[in-house]
C-alpha cells in the first residue's frame, strides 16, 4: 500500500535532516504538514487510526480533541510508538499509547474537558504505514461543556487557524456524509485560509450511514459542491465495531467491499477508500517538498560559496607547524597595519555605513569639537570690560592717565591666550582616545590568537601613551610661543589708530549680518503646556540677531522670532522619563522669553546635538550662564556706575584691539593644532605599526606561544569543515530527491463559491437535463413542493445532527419509496476482486 516515489522521498529528506543534525544545526526545510479539520464525531480519529493500522486514540469522551495531536507516521520494520515528552521510551502496546494521551491531556487541560493549544507529539513506527505527518485538531464545537470557557468556539477556531494559516500546510477537511455538506465548518475554515483551494482535500466519512435511497455520488465525482482537489470517500468503523474490537485490517477490507459492491460507487471504487487517500496525500506532500527544494538549494549554494574560501584555508591545516606560525604572524601584523591605515585615512572598499570610523571621528574632533571648545573659552562682554577697566586702573595707579595704556592690552591678550591651553590639551586627549579605540577595533581580527592580540594592543597602546606626553608638550609650546611675543604689526591686526573707528564699523557689520544664517535644524520646544498641545517639534533658524522657528523646513509659516539681546544659555538636567537632551534659553533681565514663559526649553536627540547648538549660539553672541558670587556682582555693579566716559572709551578701544588680536591667534591655533597632532601622533603611530611592531612582537617573548590559537578558533575551524561537508552532502541529496520523484500537476480551478453559503447552499446544475436527480451528502428526498422534514440539517450543519448516533443508521421520517428521485435499478453486480 502506498506509492514508491514517496517511500523513496522521505528517507532522502530524513538524510538531509540528519546531515544538519550531525553538525548541530537545524534543517530549515519547511516540510508541509497535513492538518485534519472537522467537527466533533466527524470521523477524524477513525481516519487517523486507519493510517496507523492500530486502535490507539481515546474514544467516547473526546479527550484527544482538547489538544492538537501531531502524528508522525514513519515506515519501519517493527511497530512501536514514541512521545516527544517521553523521549527514548518505546510504547509497543497501543492501549498504553491511549492511556498516555489521556494522561498528558489531563496534565495540561485538567480532567473536565478543558482545552489547550499545546500539541501532543506522537511518532508511530510501523511497516503498515506510509511516511506522513498529520495534525489532528480539536473538533469544532459551539456549546461549552464542563470547564470549557464560554467562547469555546472562538478559541478552537483560533487554535485551528494557528496551524492551517501556514502556506505549507495541507488541509484535510473531514465531513460526515449524513450532514449537509454546504454547511461544513471544516470546508468553511479551509476556504477562509485557502480561497483558491490549492491545499484543501475533502474527505467524506460515514457513507454507509446515509439514508436509503440517497448517496454522495455527485459529491465524490466533484460535480456537486466541487473542490479543486476533489473529494475522497472513506468508510470507518462504527462505534459498535470499535466496542467489539473489530480489527482495522478487517475494517479496511470491509471498506473495500463496500465500494466495490455499492451500485453508486463501484465505478470509482479504485479512487475511494483509505489506501487511495494515503496515496493522494503522499503525492501532495511530494509536490510541496519539490516546490520547496529550489529555494532551499539556492540557500545552501550561497552558504557553501561563502564557506569555500575559509574551508580551503583550513583544509590540511596543522596548528603546531612552526613555519605556518611564522608565516601567519607576518600576515596578521601586515593585515593589522593595513586595517589601521584604512580606518584612519579612509578607504573606498568595505565602507562602514553604521558608524563613523576612527579617521572620520578625528576629523570631527579637529573641525567641530575643537572649535567648539575654543568658543566656549570666550568670556561674556561684561566680564571682559570689567577686566579691562581693572587693568587700566591698576596700570595708572594713583595717577590719572591721559592715554590708553598698551600694557593693559597685552595683559588681557596674554590672559586670553593662556585660556587656550585647556581646549588644546583636551583636543589631544580626544584624539588619543579615538586612536586607542581604532587599535582595539583593528585587533578584533586577531581574536583567534588571544596572546598575539593582547601583545599587539599593549605595544601599540604604550607607544600612543608615550607620544601623548610629547604631543602635549609641543601643543603647550605653541601656546607659549604665542605668549612670548605679541605681534601688533600683524597684517590682520587693526592697530590703535583704527580701534576708535571699530565701534561704528562693528555696528554697520552687525546690521549687515542680520540675515546671515548660522544654523538650521529641528528642535523640540519642551515646555509648552499640555493644554496647548504639549511638546512640539519645529524647524529652527539661527541668525546673528535672532532665533526663529517655523512649522516645517519649507520656512513658509513662521511661528515666532526671538531677538538674541540679553539672552543666555543654561543646561537642564535630563528627566529619567524622557529620552531627549535639553538646554534652555533665558533673559538676563528676568523678562519672559517666549509668550508667558521665562525660559525656552529646547530638546535634542543626543548630547552631541546639544553641544553643537550651544556652539552655534555662542557664535551668535548667546553665552552660557556663569555662576557668580553676590560680592562680585555687587562690585561689578558699583564699578559700572563709577566708570567715567573717558575710561569707557579706553575700555572700548582695548576691547576692539583684544578682539582683533585674539581672532588672529584663534585662527593660527585652529590651523596649527590639527597639523601638530597629525604629525606628532597619528603619522608617527602609523609609521611605528608599519616599521617596528613586528620587531617589538619578536622581542616580547616566545613567538610560538603568541601564535597559539584559542579554543574558540579550533572549534570554529572544525565547525567550518563539518558544515562545508554537510552542505555538499545536502546538495547531493537534493539532487537525488529531484531525480527520484515526479510532480503531479495541479487540478484546474473550480467554482467553490458555495462554501460558506446559506443553509441549503447553492447547487450546481446536474450534468444533463435528462439525468436522474441525485442527492448530495446529507440531503433527503422529499415530494416536490413539500416543506423540508423537521430533522433536516439547518444552518449549523453537523451541530444539528449531533443527536444522531453512529450506532443507529436508520432515521425516522424516511422519504416514501415511490419518490421520483429514487436512483434507477443498478447494473449487474460487479465481481469484487480478491
Amino acid at each position: 500500500m502506498g506509492n514508491r516515489g514517496m517511500e523513496e522521498l522521505i528517507p532522502l529528506v530524513n538524510k538531509l535532516q540528519d546531515a544538519f543534525s550531525s553538525i548541530g544545526q537545524a534543517c530549515n526545510l519547511d516540510l508541509p504538514q497535513i492538518a485534519v479539520v472537522g467537527g466533533q464525531s466527524a470521523g477524524k480519529s477513525s481516519v487517523l487510526e486507519n493510517f496507523v493500522g492500530r486502535d490507539f486514540l481515546p474514544r467516547g469522551s473526546g479527550i484527544v480533541t482538547r489538544r492538537p495531536l501531531v502524528l508522525q507516521l514513519i515506515s519501519a520494520s517493527a511497530e512501536w510508538a514514541e512521545f516527544l515528552h517521553c523521549k527514548g521510551k518505546k510504547f509497543t502496546d497501543f492501549d498504553e499509547v491511549r492511556q498516555e494521551i489521556e494522561g498528558e491531556t489531563d496534565r495540561v487541560t485538567g480532567a473536565n474537558k478543558g482545552i489547550s493549544p499545546v500539541p501532543i507529539n506522537l511518532r508511530v513506527y510501523s511497516p503498515n504505514v506510509l511516511n506522513l505527518t498529520l495534525i489532528d485538531l480539536p473538533g469544532i464545537t459551539k456549546v461549552p461543556v464542563g470547564d470549557q470557557p464560554a467562547d469555546i468556539e472562538q478559541q478552537i477556531r483560533d487554535m485551528i487557524m494557528q496551524f492551517i494559516t501556514r502556506e505549507s500546510c495541507l488541509i484535510l477537511a473531514v465531513t460526515p456524509a449524513n450532514t449537509d455538506l454546504a454547511n461544513s465548518d471544516a470546508l468553511k475554515l479551509a476556504k477562509d485560509v485557502d480561497p483558491q483551494g490549492l491545499r484543501t482535500i475533502g474527505v467524506i466519512t460515514k457513507l454507509d450511514l446515509m439514508d436509503e435511497g440517497t448517496d454522495a455520488r455527485d459529491v465524490l465525482e466533484n460535480k456537486l459542491l466541487p473542490l479543486r482537489r476533489g473529494y475522497i470517500g472513506v468508510v470507518n468503523r462504527s462505534q459498535k465495531d470499535i466496542d467489539g474490537k473489530k480489527d482495522i485490517k478487517a475494517a479496511l477490507e470491509a471498506e473495500r467491499k463496500f465500494f466495490f459492491s455499492h451500485p453508486s460507487y463501484r465505478h470509482m471504487a479504485d479512487k475511494m477508500g483509505t489506501p487511495r487517500l494515503q496515496k493522494v496525500l503522499n503525492q501532495q506532500l511530494t509536490n510541496h517538498i519539490r516546490d520547496t527544494l529550489p529555494a532551499f538549494r539556492s540557500k545552501l549554494q550561497s552558504q557553501l560559496l561563502a564557506l569555500d574560501k575559509e574551508a580551503e584555508e583550513y583544509r590540511g591545516y596543522r596548528p603546531d607547524d612552526p613555519s605556518r606560525k611564522t608565516k601567519q604572524l607576518l600576515q596578521m601584523v601586515q593585515q593589522f597595519s593595513v586595517d589601521f591605515e584604512k580606518r584612519i585615512e579612509g578607504s573606498g572598499d568595505q565602507v562602514d555605513t553604521v558608524e563613523l570610523s576612527g579617521g572620520a571621528k578625528i576629523n570631527r574632533i579637529f573641525h567641530e569639537r575643537f572649535p567648539f571648545e575654543l568658543v566656549k573659552m570666550e568670556c561674556d562682554e561684561k566680564e571682559m570690560r570689567r577686566e579691562i577697566s581693572y587693568a587700566i586702573k591698576n596700570i595708572h595707579g594713583i595717577r590719572t592717565g591721559l592715554f590708553t595704556p598698551d600694557m593693559a592690552f597685552e595683559a588681557i591678550v596674554k590672559k586670553q591666550i593662556i585660556k587656550l591651553k585647556e581646549p588644546c590639551v583636551k583636543c589631544v586627549d580626544m584624539v588619543i582616545q579615538e586612536l586607542i579605540n581604532t587599535v582595539r577595533q583593528c585587533s578584533n581580527k586577531l581574536e583567534c590568537f588571544p596572546r598575539l592580540r593582547e601583545e599587539t594592543e599593549r605595544i601599540v597602546t604604550s607607544h600612543i601613551r608615550d607620544r601623548e606626553s610629547r604631543a602635549k608638550e609641543q601643543v603647550l609650546l605653541v601656546i607659549d610661543i604665542q605668549l612670548s611675543y605679541i605681534n601688533t604689526n600683524h597684517e590682520d591686526f587693526i592697530g590703535f589708530a583704527n580701534a576708535q573707528q571699530r565701534s561704528s564699523q562693528t555696528n554697520k557689520s552687525q546690521s549687515s549680518a542680520t540675515n546671515q544664517v548660522i544654523r538650521k535644524g529641528w528642535l523640540t520646544i519642551n515646555n509648552i503646556s499640555i493644554m496647548k498641545g504639549g511638546a512640539k517639534e519645529y524647524w529652527f533658524v539661527l541668525t546673528a540677531e535672532s532665533l526663529s522657528w517655523f512649522k516645517d523646513d519649507e520656512e513658509k509659516e513662521k511661528k515666532y522670532m526671538l531677538p538674541l539681546d540679553n539672552l543666555k544659555v543654561r543646561d537642564v538636567e535630563k528627566s529619567f522619563m524622557s529620552s531627549k537632551h535639553i538646554f534652555s534659553i533665558f533673559n538676563t533681565e528676568s523678562r519672559n522669553v517666549y509668550k508667558d514663559n521665562r525660559t525656552l526649553e529646547l530638546a535634542c536627540d543626543s548630547q552631541d546635538d546639544v553641544d553643537s547648538w550651544k556652539s552655534s549660539l555662542l557664535r551668535a553672541g548667546v553665552y552660557p550662564e556663569k555662576t557668580t558670587t553676590v560680592e562680585s556682582e555687587t562690585t561689578t555693579t558699583s564699578d559700572n556706575f563709577s566708570m567715567d566716559p573717558q575710561l569707557e572709551r579706553k575700555v572700548e578701544t582695548i576691547r576692539n584691539l583684544v578682539d582683533s588680536y585674539m581672532a588672529i591667534v584663534n585662527k593660527c591655533i585652529r590651523d596649527l593644532m590639527p597639523k601638530a597632532i597629525m604629525h606628532l601622533m597619528i603619522n608617527n603611530v602609523k609609521e611605528f605599526i608599519n616599521a617596528e611592531l613586528l620587531a617589538q612582537l619578536y622581542s616580547a617573548g616566545d613567538q610560538n606561544a603568541l601564535m597559539d590559537e584559542s579554543q574558540e578558533q579550533a572549534q570554529r575551524r572544525d565547525e567550518v569543515l563539518r558544515t562545508h561537508q554537510a552542505l555538499k552532502e545536502a546538495l547531493a541529496i537534493i539532487g537525488d530527491i529531484s531525480t527520484s520523484t515526479i510532480t503531479v500537476p495541479m487540478p484546474p480551478p473550480v467554482d467553490s463559491s458555495w462554501v460558506g453559503g446559506s443553509g441549503g447552499g447553492r447547487r450546481s446544475p446536474p450534468p444533463s437535463p435528462t439525468a436522474p436527480r441525485r442527492m448530495s451528502a446529507g440531503q433527503r428526498p422529499a415530494p416536490r413542493g413539500a416543506p423540508p422534514p423537521p430533522n433536516r440539517p439547518g444552518p449549523l450543519g453537523p451541530f444539528n445532527n449531533s443527536a444522531e448516533s453512529p450506532q443507529a443508521p436508520s432515521r425516522p421520517n424516511r422519504a416514501p419509496p415511490s419518490i421520483p428521485s429514487r436512483r434507477p435499478p443498478p447494473s449487474p453486480t460487479r465481481q469484487v476482486p480478491p
